[in-house]
């Protein structure tokens, strides 16, 4: 065990762009040839290990207790599709999914289709990308990574004999859709930059090696997936960029045809397609429409040229989602930060809303497997209320409760408030933040407090349960998620004006929201962790440089903080995909801007609150040198004695383990280090 923090030796690397020359000490450790580098890793490793060493006890019993509120034997609810209730379970004890089935009745036996815990035996990393029966229900095609890289093989199980096919397809990604044949399937395929690039045809029983090409993307930019239609009668090719699409389709009963392409790509332009009758459906942001409208156009000619109204665009109600039955459309909408869903009777034109109660809360709609049905599935969760799946009755909007997530060791939901707060910004735009505390936790500025951010992508934090957390907020902690602009919490608008020239609002918007909760009294000064992870990584590095002083501490979880060297690197599966999320620096305006707030580029000598950093050795995402590179530096640089850890998992990837339990573990050590890090535990 190494006693002292490690220090990183440093090679000087000039990094030259537009004639500004950046000194770079530890770009060596992006070269995982270099013996020191894979040492260093090693050592850092070995020092956190050994930090944690005391804490063990305390560790162990916070996964315990988390552990026990966790019903390990649960289900999901079973959903119909032909003659079969399909579903997924967790037995007792096991670290992974169970995917099952009854024929007919739930009073049926039942037949075990895949159990990940058997492909998980002697493997240190186990995910599962994709899992699609055939429309016959006798083969069942899904993906399996067993090291965290996003690397899919794709396999084909026979359902009728339990064997394994030879079927075996490589270096797939996230997309496999089947053909209504039951003997053709498609997938994505990456490239040597792990970028899905490909989409090919794949016949039972053949080598992959014959497979057909179907589709290709030259422009970086974009990745491709694949979507089947809920009407089950055509399979979708994806093209996205980011804020771009374009979609092509071909009939799910000929796998042999040639794609159609639904409306050519355009800057700024989003679409997404499913279709009704002799009609697409098509959820777009056009002619001015950014918060998104429901178009319609004819299937034997889809051009937008031809595309009406047919669901008007309202400012401010941002449509996240569309779903289609025989008989209903089912639109998704968020009205000022908070999801409401709306049903459309597609025969009489009238349409319905579902209501819920509490002041801050998230619904989820669930396309069944099922077209012709009047029944809704749908998820409700709010930061108090465990998840809770409804199935809604279109025909006669009355909505019946099929299960409620089980939490276990004396949960009581009444004991904890949450609520909606709004900071405001530098410029005034106020700022939404939600709160989950204890009823009995003193609002008078003592309180820690766990302060959550991501803001980007137009991603929206949504105010889940979470049981886990539970372990923080018994303690005396208030619990907070802040909605910075980055996210598209209230729209379109919210998004652009965090993001590429706006992207530092991001990080303001963060910082007002610390400062309000302080001048509210729900906390105080230093008594602040501030915690996110990727994107949200990116910020909690620009918080760190900008205001220290708010924060007691910061865990930074797979942080992308080295922005510019990453997005001057083409060769990296996202850079390109995203030069329209943080601009191209190939362009002095971007280079600039992002250079004066990359993380790692910003880097004071200064104090610094005490730091948990986390990474993945086989995370293509956000490469392990981000956050070891920036450890390095912090080590160098700060002048504090405050604690900096440095975790690198040596066996996953962006995501962190892959098995349940592991996962428990790791948010059970991040938890750990802030109970430590705020003098608990407490006489």
């Amino acid at each position: 065990m190494q006693d002292l923090p490690p220090i990183a030796p440093q090679k000087q690397q000039e990094l030259t762009a537009h004639g500004d020359i950046r000194i770079d000490p530890w770009y060596w450790i992006q070269d995982m040839e270099d013996p020191d580098t894979l040492e260093y890793l090693n050592s850092e490793n070995s020092f956190t290990e050994h930090i944690f060493e005391p804490w063990a006890e305390q560790r162990e019993q916070l996964f315990t207790e988390m552990r026990a509120r966790i019903k390990e034997d649960d289900s999901t609810v079973p959903s119909k599709e032909g003659d079969y209730w399909y579903y997924t379970k967790f037995e007792e004890g096991t670290q992974y999914p169970i995917f099952c089935r009854k024929y007919l009745s739930l009073d049926k036996p039942e037949e075990i289709l895949l159990d990940v815990n058997q492909l998980a035996q002697n493997q240190d990393y186990t995910q599962i990308g994709s899992v699609e029966n055939s429309p016959d229900h006798k083969l069942l095609a899904f993906s399996v990574d067993h090291t965290g890289s996003e690397e899919y093989t794709i396999r084909i199980k026979d359902l009728e004999t339990g064997l394994m096919l030879d079927d075996s397809i490589p270096n797939s990604y996230y997309s496999l859709e089947w053909a209504n044949d039951s003997r053709t399937i498609f997938y994505d395929s990456l490239d040597e930059h792990h970028r899905p690039v490909k989409i090919l045809r794949h016949m039972i029983g053949t080598d992959f090696s014959g497979d057909v090409l179907i589709y290709q993307e030259t422009d970086p930019r974009f990745f491709v997936g694949l979507a089947k239609s809920a009407s089950s009668r055509f399979i979708y090719v994806i093209s996205g960029g980011n804020n771009i699409a374009e979609w092509h389709f071909l009939d799910a009963n000929q796998p042999n045809n040639s794609l159609t392409l639904i409306q050519p790509r355009q800057e700024d332009f989003e679409y997404d397609v499913e279709d009704h009758g002799e009609h697409f459906m098509i959820r777009n942001n056009g002619d001015g429409a950014k918060d998104f409208k429901i178009s319609q156009t004819p299937i034997t000619n889809p051009l937008k040229e031809n595309w009406t109204d047919f669901y008007h665009y309202q400012p401010g109600r941002i449509i996240q989602t569309i779903l289609l039955f025989q008989d209903y459309l089912v639109v998704s909408i968020r009205d000022k930060g908070l999801p409401k869903l709306e049903v459309i009777h597609l025969d009489s034109g009238t349409n319905q809303s579902i209501y819920f109660d509490e002041e801050d809360y998230n619904v989820r709609p669930q396309q069944g497997r099922e077209w012709d049905t009047s029944v809704l599935r749908f998820s409700y969760a709010s930061l108090t209320t465990p998840s809770t799946i409804f199935d809604y009755d279109m025909a006669n909007n009355s909505r019946e409760l099929k299960k409620q997530t089980e939490v276990l060791a004396g949960f009581d939901s009444n004991l904890y408030a949450s609520k909606r707060v709004l900071a405001p910004a530098e410029d005034g735009t106020l700022i939404p933040i939600s709160l989950l505390f204890r009823k009995d936790t003193p609002l008078d500025g003592s309180a820690p407090l766990y302060l959550y951010g991501y803001g980007s992508y137009g991603i929206i934090m949504e105010s889940d349960f979470g049981s886990s957390r539970l372990s923080l907020v018994d303690r005396g902690f208030i619990f907070a998620i802040a909605h910075p602009r980055g996210g598209m919490d209230l729209g379109w608008d919210w998004y652009q004006e965090g993001k590429l020239l706006n992207k530092k609002n991001t990080f303001t918007d963060f910082i007002q929201c610390a400062e309000y909760l302080i001048q509210e009294k729900y906390t105080r000064a230093g008594q602040i962790v501030a915690v996110g992870g990727s994107a949200g990584g990116m910020l909690m590095g620009a918080i760190a440089n900008m205001r220290p002083d708010l924060f007691r501490s910061i865990v930074a979880h797979v942080p992308f903080v080295d922005v510019l060297t990453t997005m001057l690197d083409d060769t990296l599966p996202l850079t390109t995909m995203e030069y329209n999320e943080w601009g191209n620096p190939n362009q002095h305006e971007y280079y600039d801007y992002i250079k004066s707030y990359s993380p790692y580029d910003n880097i004071q000598q200064q104090d610094y609150p005490s730091m948990f950093i986390t990474g993945g050795i086989s995370d293509p995402r956000v490469t392990y040198w981000e956050p070891t590179k920036w450890a390095a530096s912090l080590r160098h640089n700060k002048t504090d004695n405050n604690l900096l850890l440095l975790k690198i998992h040596m066996d996953s990837g962006h995501a962190g383990a892959s098995g349940r339990f592991e996962r428990l573990k790791e948010v059970a050590e991040e938890y750990t280090f802030i109970l430590n890090q705020f003098g608990y535990p407490k006489e």
